[in-house]
């Protein structure tokens, strides 16, 4: 059984009925629920890695055996789905030295699925899976950050909607006070979108001091036993003087209220923006300690392969990707999942004759 057929096993076991015992409605609909976002999240990455899966298929048409000028070939289809050179020559260089001599096209194919997979990983899978920093016996403070554009506020509104549903007390801090229409954008989400209960500490005026906002905020947060405070940040990467003057005296008063915070800095990146993800993240890597990536329009990018990059070049996680436009499309994100979709469409050969 090679690499892929055991990758796609492990999924399937973990994924399957776990207890025999009678459940209730309510936890039926729960698990229903869930399934539908796994099979939402499953099709954001296949959509994702569309265009990589049909060069390769490309390449095992053209090509009859991986001599130097298919592995050049290789090289731009990897480098084609923006994971970055540094991680398509380590990519193409695990898969020349698990090769032996006449393979076939289908052991080439499996050698590249695990290179994508040990390259993730720095082949130690205990790394497959990136959680979430949260502690219910805590209160668990996250700061958001990302420019303007990429999804920052509605992902912290998902994410705090995320944690409603499981019964968390969940508040929100307007701290980008700068961007017209912040404050508001939250507001919009939790009285019309959010289906359950999130509260919203914004400031009294426009143009306040972000500080202030969550100050006030971890004040409303300690007193009030709430379970995760979420702070929205300025997206004003052009000025990183002043921004990382700003996000340097919100952690001050985080860790004077909470010396152990922010549990989570979560940088925001929009899956359709490429290379510019990986250069957002370098960026913003110099004015805050990230902690994992939220990777919005994972739907909406036919490319897929900047998490690779990220991870990388930048040795920064990604956590959770964005799968769409409702309230529930966020999604933790499986490093054995994404790998399984970037190879499926042209594994399915080698997977058909497998199961014969």
């Amino acid at each position: 059984m090679g690499f892929w057929s055991k990758l796609k096993a492990k999924i399937s076991s973990s994924n399957s009925e776990t207890s025999n015992e009678k459940q209730s409605q309510k936890q039926l609909r729960k698990k229903q629920k869930q399934q539908e976002k796994e099979k939402k999240a499953q099709k954001a990455m296949l959509d994702s890695a569309l265009d990589f899966s049909r060069d390769i298929k490309k390449l095992s048409k053209k090509y009859k055996q991986a001599d130097d000028q298919f592995f050049e070939e290789l090289e731009e289809v990897l480098i084609k789905t923006d994971m970055g050179m540094k991680m398509v020559l380590k990519v193409s260089n695990l898969v020349q030295k698990s090769l032996k001599k006449n393979a076939s096209f289908d052991d080439l194919k499996d050698a590249l699925v695990k290179a994508l997979y040990d390259a993730y990983t720095d082949n130690d899978w205990t790394k497959t899976k990136y959680k979430i920093n949260f502690n219910d016996k805590r209160l668990n403070i996250f700061m958001m950050v990302g420019v303007n554009g990429t999804g920052k506020t509605t992902s912290l509104a998902k994410l705090a909607n995320y944690y409603a549903e499981q019964n968390y007390k969940v508040l929100i801090a307007a701290a980008d006070t700068f961007r017209a229409g912040a404050a508001k954008q939250l507001e919009e989400w939790i009285q019309n979108r959010l289906t359950s209960k999130v509260d919203l500490v914004q400031a009294s005026k426009a143009n306040a001091d972000p500080a202030s906002v969550v100050f006030d905020a971890v004040k409303k947060a300690k007193q009030e036993n709430y379970d995760l405070l979420l702070i929205d940040t300025a997206g004003r990467l052009q000025n990183k003087v002043n921004l990382m003057a700003e996000l340097e005296k919100i952690k001050k008063i985080i860790q004077t209220a909470q010396s152990d915070a922010p549990h989570e800095t979560l940088l925001v990146i929009d899956a359709t923006t490429g290379q510019n993800g990986v250069i957002q993240a370098q960026e913003f890597s110099k004015v805050a300690k990230i902690s994992g990536i939220i990777l919005t329009k994972m739907d909406g990018s036919s490319k897929g392969g900047i998490g690779l990059a990220i991870k990388d070049q930048l040795n920064i996680p990604i956590k959770m990707i964005g799968i769409g436009e409702q309230v529930d499309d966020l999604s933790l994100f499986d490093i054995e999942q994404y790998i399984v979709s970037l190879a499926s469409g042209f594994m399915q050969g080698e997977e058909n004759e497998s199961s014969d």
